[in-house]
């Protein structure tokens, strides 16, 4: 409750500040101490300190799982101001909103790892959207921002027609929106004298349904056709949040969502009806990383590689779902961890290039020696190669995946397309090292931006030797 509360309520100083603070450079400052406040508050909740006692009814439950989440993407969204502040406020006019947006994103990502009722999934999800539709199309001058700005609002709007639906349907087969209801609901307990046979099939389709609402916002295969553009349109500094703490959060409410007693209500009726969950969730998970990574090969933009690279990285997190087990659970943390900070790194160093195609990084190793070496950490980190955070964050979700004794094929096929990935991720790596050229940046970056750089490879370096590191603050 406290990221919560205080997410919304730093929103709105903020909301204040952009009427009261006439000086635009403040404002970063006053949203990085607002969310150094917001971190020290849910980690105070992690140790039983709440600041907010407010009944719920039983629509938020709040669990070491979902506030560890809440404080890894509230610390990597400070690392992104800290890092990308100055160019959020080059996107246009309305500075301090920007921020406010991201606060009351927060706000929906926060509920969005807490929710126990159907109509706060609904909630968090929306709170997390409109947002993003907003920013998405921030730089009214570019209208391939506005475009974006279009096709995200009228996708998000199909994709939570979805989800009404899907939550409408579970609702008729066991007569609640509460999730531990729903998941103590057995097919006899249907309302209005229905089947066994009849509430199953409302409570299946209604999963569906769910299961293809989220599959949008997190961009899995075949729901992902919107990313590429939306990513590729929206403001480079935008896309790096959309991309890592926007998309993880869309992977924990389906694991809340999604968990082993919620798949079905009976082996016998779901192998009646012909629905095999885990063989469902492997085809997903294979067509999103074929999509994600042959399709980013033949890319030219960087900006626009890295949005097909997103796709191919939510194939490894689907793994998740696929074995909902403890190592799965780990693995999202580790995974959440390396993706959001190698990605917010890379967008960090793209905003600052004049050209975003390949050729614009040839001979950044020579012009800027420390974003190209940092830059390859994160290359690094998102191919899985050992020593970074990225290697361990693949390692857990195959392991998981091996553990449930199935769809050992799946395992296979994922590390043939993790090795496909390399190929592209070292297409920069061999542009800005080992072709001639005069890589040119906007603007000379500062001497606390590369310090930042640095800092953010170090701890992926780190977590990538010691990753029980990071597990040690989930379990203790």
């Amino acid at each position: 409750m406290n990221a919560i509360i205080l997410s919304v309520i730093i929103g709105v100083v903020m909301m204040f500040c952009s009427v009261f603070v006439p000086n635009k450079n403040s404002y970063r400052h006053i949203a990085s101490i607002g969310l150094v406040l917001l971190l020290a508050g849910n980690i105070a909740e992690m140790h039983g300190f709440s600041l907010f006692h407010i009944n719920t009814k039983g629509m938020l439950s709040y669990d070491n799982f979902g506030l560890f989440f809440n404080t890894i993407a509230i610390a990597s969204t400070l690392i992104y101001v800290l890092l990308s502040g100055r160019d959020i406020q080059k996107i246009g006019t309305y500075v301090a909103e920007y921020f406010v947006l991201i606060f009351f994103v927060l706000c929906g990502i926060a509920i969005l790892s807490s929710y126990n009722n159907l109509l706060m999934l609904f909630l968090g999800i929306e709170i997390l959207s409109i947002p993003l539709y907003i920013l998405t199309g921030s730089d009214k001058r570019n209208m391939m921002s506005n475009e974006a700005a279009l096709k995200y609002l009228l996708m998000g709007s199909f994709s939570t027609g979805l989800m009404l639906m899907g939550i409408a349907l579970i609702y008729g087969a066991t007569g609640s929106f509460n999730i531990e209801v729903i998941h103590a609901a057995s097919p006899q307990q249907g309302a209005n004298g229905m089947s066994e046979l009849s509430v199953s099939f409302l409570e299946i389709m209604g999963m569906l349904l769910l299961m293809v609402s989220i599959g949008f916002k997190v961009s899995a295969a075949p729901f992902h056709f919107w990313t590429p553009d939306v990513y590729d349109g929206a403001p480079a500094v935008i896309t790096s949040f959309m991309a890592t703490i926007v998309k993880v959060a869309g992977f924990i409410a389906f694991i809340k969502l999604f968990d082993a007693r919620m798949l079905g209500t009976s082996v016998e009726t779901n192998k009646l009806i012909g629905v095999d969950w885990k063989l469902l969730f492997a085809i997903i998970i294979i067509c999103t990383l074929l999509v994600g990574n042959v399709t980013a090969v033949f890319q030219q933009s960087v900006k626009r590689m890295l949005a097909y690279s997103s796709i191919a990285q939510a194939g490894f997190m689907l793994f998740a779902l696929f074995s909902m087990n403890d190592v799965a659970k780990e693995g999202i943390l580790v995974y959440s961890v390396a993706y959001s900070l190698a990605t917010i790194g890379i967008f960090a160093i793209l905003v600052k290039m004049k050209d975003f195609t390949f050729e614009g990084y040839n001979g950044l190793g020579k012009t800027q020696p420390v974003l190209a070496f940092t830059n390859t950490i994160f290359l690094l980190s998102l191919a899985g190669i050992p020593l970074t955070a990225g290697f361990f964050a693949k390692f857990f979700m195959l392991e998981s995946a091996i553990k449930t004794g199935t769809y050992l094929w799946l395992v296979i096929a994922a590390v043939v397309f993790a090795a496909i990935s390399v190929y592209y991720y070292f297409r920069v790596i061999q542009a800005m090292y080992f072709k001639a050229g005069d890589a040119a940046v906007v603007e000379a970056p500062t001497m606390s931006f590369k310090i930042g750089l640095l800092l953010l490879a170090a701890i992926i370096i780190y977590f990538g030797i010691f990753p029980q590191a990071l597990l040690s603050w989930f379990y203790f």
